[in-house]
């Protein structure tokens, strides 16, 4: 099996509407880094953003695949910090962080996009 260099064997693709808005956010929010964007007739037609060592994929809604908001866990360093920097870059909070009692601190935020993304920081050192 082929995995193209940077990506895994499952990538999150999102169809979403206004995917240049939410590019801004993965960016600024959650400090990912746009690596790809193909633009036909002013739709983003194919997108990838880096976060950590995960890609993500994403392209806008059209007629044809409308948007579907998901749920993704991301891992972080921080995530008192995370949420902070999320929110200010446009997230709605959907869960406070708190330490949980599997070993790991975190908290929701809701994009842009109505897609919810779980900030957690691992707190040990170990399998849930």
């Amino acid at each position: 099996m082929l995995v193209p260099p940077g990506f895994h064997a499952v990538t999150p693709y999102l169809v979403v509407d206004g995917a240049a808005r939410l590019i801004d956010f993965l960016v600024q929010g959650l400090g990912g880094r746009e690596e790809l964007r193909h633009v036909d007739g002013g739709c983003i037609a194919h997108a990838q953003v880096r976060l950590g060592d995960s890609m993500l994929m994403l392209c806008d809604a059209t007629a044809a695949w409308p948007a579907m908001p998901c749920s993704l866990y991301l891992y972080v360093d921080d995530a008192d910090a995370a949420m902070a920097r999320a929110l200010a870059a446009g997230a709605t909070r959907v869960m406070e962080v708190g330490d949980k009692p599997y070993g790991d601190r975190q908290g929701g935020v809701r994009d842009p996009a109505g897609n919810v993304w779980w900030l957690s920081q691992r707190l040990v050192d170990g399998p849930y």
